[in-house]
């Protein structure tokens, strides 16, 4: 119980004082998960909107495997960048590995089917009328999927949310493919299991701590908008 309290105040004193190593470690770890739930909104949503409004062979096929992608552990993502960025990998050259922009990669998959399958499930729950009322008035394609968009945007809100807690408190990713290098990769979570590994339990809680707190009112915002969604 006194480690935990110990870790309590440390955290407190590191957010109140403003450490500066412990600020550029939680700014690291929010750019790349904004990064990376951003590019996987660009390229998920105009999917999730395609497969909840288009026919198409495979299409259920398509659902099924974003759906079954939620579920993938980071660690296999983490094996998979390493296995195309590394040296002897198909994009070897580019040499990525161990640079925060190979997390970003890694966290852009992981985003990927959370915001396809949310998205999804979002814009085919949406009154039919909303789809015959654009396509009455002569709205163009790219209306058409704004007008989807405007309608589902709370379950649209929810799933760029719920890719950003994911990606924001990962750790298999930003370990295997980024080396947690200080200064340089190391974000919240592989800083986390890097102090307790060592030892340094009351340092470790406290980044623990202050990944926690990101990842609550993430999670705050989910069940409040969740909650809109309902009324």
């Amino acid at each position: 119980m006194e480690l935990i309290w110990e870790g309590i105040n440390e955290a407190f004193w590191l957010i109140i004082s403003m450490d500066r190593l412990v600020m550029e470690i939680a700014f690291r770890t929010v750019w790349i998960s904004s990064l990376a739930v951003g590019l996987a909104t660009l390229i998920g949503l105009p999917l999730g909107t395609l497969l909840a409004r288009t026919a198409f062979p495979g299409r259920r096929l398509a659902v099924l495997v974003f759906r079954a992608g939620m579920a993938v552990p980071t660690v296999f993502v983490g094996v998979v960048c390493y296995a195309i960025f590394s040296r002897l990998g198909p994009l070897g050259a580019l040499e990525l590995v161990y640079t925060p922009w190979v997390i970003v990669v890694g966290e852009l998959l992981l985003a990927m089917p959370i915001i396809v399958s949310i998205s999804h499930g979002a814009i085919k729950a949406l009154d039919p009328r909303v789809s015959q009322v654009a396509l009455t008035l002569g709205a163009s394609p790219m209306r058409r999927w704004r007008t989807y968009v405007s309608e589902a945007r709370v379950g649209v809100t929810l799933a760029i949310l719920t890719a950003f807690a994911r990606c924001v408190t990962e750790l298999g990713i930003a370990m295997m493919v980024g080396g947690n290098i200080a200064g340089r990769t190391r974000t919240l979570s592989t800083a986390t299991a890097l102090k307790i590994s060592k030892g340094e339990f009351g340092s470790g809680l406290a980044v623990g701590l202050i990944l926690l707190i990101i990842a609550l009112l993430v999670t705050s915002l989910i069940v409040e908008m969740s909650r809109e969604e309902k009324d």
